[in-house]
């Protein structure tokens, strides 16, 4: 991912993204990940003259973030946009007949891929795609994976189709949870990032970035 002068850069998605914005401020950027991320491009490359949105909402699946897509992505002229979707999907679907289905998978991916279609259709330069994700506690949270992890690889398979920057977040955070502790990231619920979750998941988004030469 390379940043260039002036770049929009535009973070949207559910709860993950949202932590507590004040959606009347249109620059509010919540207390979460993409705040931290703001904060330190700011820091780090003063001279480029970056500006910063947040349109994450909590409780949004794949289709309330496609129907608010015009108003809160297209509408911001955003340059760079940074998209992690796809938890409440699942979580939302348990013990729905939708749960695992095929169907339902293959809806998920013609919806993800016509709005990223928009974005290359309105001259969006970066896509960087997050996966979501789901961590193993409580242990009721396992039998999630059967229907989370078919979106995954079709966020994998989007970032490859669009050439997006991925953020493996699934990956990564079980990663260190297995080592560091899953209640030390995700709290009680295993979606929600404590402060230590969301400022991994800054250094992971931080961490892909370039300085356009």
């Amino acid at each position: 991912m390379k940043l260039n002068f002036k770049d929009s850069i535009l973070f949207i998605g559910d709860s993950v993204t949202d932590v507590g914005r004040d959606r009347t401020n249109a620059v509010d950027l919540g207390q979460g990940y993409p705040l931290m991320i703001a904060t330190a491009l700011k820091e780090r490359y003063a001279e480029l003259e970056l500006s910063f949105s947040n349109r994450g909402i909590g409780g949004d699946k794949l289709k309330d973030m496609a129907a608010r897509w015009e108003a809160d992505c297209l509408s911001l002229n955003p340059t760079v946009v940074s998209i992690l979707i796809g938890i409440n999907d699942t979580w939302h679907a348990v013990g729905q007949d939708q749960f695992g289905s095929q169907e339902d998978l293959q809806q998920f991916e013609q919806l993800y891929r016509t709005l990223l279609t928009t974005l290359v259709e309105n001259s969006v330069r970066q896509i960087i795609l997050m996966e979501p994700f789901v961590l193993p506690y409580p242990i009721n949270r396992e039998m999630w994976r059967s229907d989370l992890d078919p979106r995954i690889q079709v966020v994998r398979k989007l970032a490859y189709e669009f050439q997006a920057d991925l953020i493996p977040l699934d990956g990564l955070l079980n990663a260190i949870g297995i080592k560091q502790g899953v209640a030390l990231l995700t709290g009680e619920d295993g979606v929600h990032p404590t402060q230590k979750g969301h400022e991994l998941i800054a250094k992971m988004w931080l961490d892909a970035v370039e300085k356009e030469c």
